[in-house]
């Protein structure tokens, strides 16, 4: 099959093998994406008079017809094709003959991966905050359960003062709302049209930008052609340091439910079925998911760092150097929302040990307390502080609940402050539903429900 960039000569086929690596792969990803922006151009290019109403629903039609091979499986992408972009445009040329050769007219393959890509990451990235929300209500949900249960607080992992499950749970909540705060920004700046930049330098045709974006559903245009190819990995490398956030809370939750799971705490219990078992040891029930929730999260790091490494010393322009930014990218999108997904099922099917909890409560992580209840007769901080750590002896046990309802000011165990945030778990909801509805609403305009339907998009 013909190649986008074919001529009188044909490609060594190592140099093939070498350029095209796996990216034929993970363009079959990708199809759905490109196809439903070729909709676009042809809807452009028909409103600019340099394709016929006609050969617009033409096209349109075999586009639609191509989504609906690639759902079924009869049409993929092989690696004579190179990329998605070149099974489109021989699919669209046996279906609709020359017409079919129209399609590229006016755009690069450079522009044509990048509106591809940003069309699918809005709604990969729609999907991962969507994961990442439903996990900040489990959270708050254990939270609420939980607000006054005991739990030792600790600091170098020694016990240090009275804390509840509450303030526990409730942390992990607000540290993954400011994760999705980065997520919304990365949305931000993928949800920009990078249509008719061409190979960096336009084109000279009078391309209607903002037509071919509102159709698409982006919320504008990105302007300058040679910045929106230099955007190209950038943009993705910020999406990455996002998840990456996210991979760095979830893999300090996996890292505390391991160690308080663990017999010699008791805290909580992992449920079987969500542990794997020992070849040799009868009884063991390992945190298998959580183990590799740490060492996934590695990944995602890793994965930002390739991005950059990839940009940092390009010149301006297109280079074929960004193909390497693809397959990290999409790893990272998929990766991300999987995690969140296991995370929320232990969460939810975590189990709080109370009286293990309350064992941890010895005389000393009442010391703090003690110390304050010496200020409050007319000690200075220090000589109180001095007087308790010299007779830590003296020390009684308490009860962990009233140690906790002390504690009464803003954010602390006795007033969690929840409905904050369960106000910022709205606020972001409602925002990335904006996001969704304004673009499943133009998506569907274009290729109809039906077509948006089999896209996945």
């Amino acid at each position: 099959m013909a190649k986008l960039w074919q001529k009188n000569y044909t490609l060594n086929e190592l140099i093939e093998a070498f350029t095209v690596g796996q990216d034929y792969l993970i363009d079959r990803d990708l199809l759905p994406a490109d196809a439903v922006a070729s909709v676009a151009q042809a809807r452009q290019l028909a409103a600019i008079g340099l394709l016929t109403v006609q050969e617009q629903t033409t096209l349109s039609s075999a586009l639609f017809q191509i989504i609906g091979e690639w759902r079924t499986g009869t049409l993929t992408v092989n690696r004579e094709d190179e990329d998605c972009h070149t099974a489109i445009e021989n699919r669209l040329v046996q279906l609709c003959g020359e017409v079919g050769k129209k399609i590229h007219t006016g755009r690069s393959r450079n522009d044509q991966v990048l509106t591809a890509l940003r069309v699918w990451a809005r709604s990969a990235i729609d999907r991962v905050a969507g994961e990442a929300l439903g996990l900040v209500a489990d959270w708050l949900n254990l939270a609420e359960r939980h607000r006054l249960t005991p739990m030792p607080g600790r600091t170098h992992l020694q016990t240090g003062m009275p804390s509840s499950v509450g303030l526990w749970a409730g942390a992990w909540a607000e540290g993954l709302l400011d994760d999705l705060e980065l997520l919304k920004t990365a949305y931000f700046l993928v949800d920009q049209s990078p249509l008719g930049s061409a190979a960096s330098y336009g084109v000279p045709l009078p391309l209607d930008r903002e037509y071919s974006a509102r159709l698409l559903g982006f919320s504008r245009v990105q302007n300058n052609v040679l910045g929106a190819n230099n955007s190209r990995g950038k943009i993705e490398a910020v999406v990455l340091d996002a998840l990456d956030m996210v991979g760095l809370s979830l893999s300090k939750m996996a890292q505390d439910l391991i160690l308080f799971s663990l017999p010699e705490f008791g805290y909580f219990h992992l449920p079987a079925a969500l542990c794997s078992g020992s070849s040799i040891m009868p009884q063991k029930k390992n945190p298998d998911g959580l183990e590799l929730m740490r060492a996934k999260s590695a990944s995602l790091s890793a994965w930002a760092m390739q991005v950059k490494g990839i940009l940092r010393s390009l010149p301006s322009g297109y280079n074929r150097d960004f193909q390497e930014t693809k397959e990290p990218f999409f790893r990272g999108l998929t990766l991300a929302r999987d995690c969140l997904a296991v995370m929320r099922l232990t969460v939810k099917e975590l189990e709080v040990d109370e009286s293990a909890l309350r064992r941890g409560f010895t005389p000393d992580i009442f010391a703090t307390d003690a110390a304050y209840e010496l200020v409050k007769s007319g000690l200075t901080f220090r000589d109180a502080y001095r007087e308790v750590g010299l007779h830590l002896e003296r020390l009684d046990s308490r009860d962990p609940a009233s140690a906790i309802e002390n504690r009464t000011h803003e954010g602390a165990a006795g007033n969690l402050g929840l409905e904050k945030a369960w106000d910022r778990h709205r606020e972001y909801a409602e925002h990335f539903a904006q996001q969704r509805n304004r673009v499943e609403t133009s998506l569907k305009e274009l290729v109809g429900p039906e077509t948006w339907e089999a896209s996945g998009l």
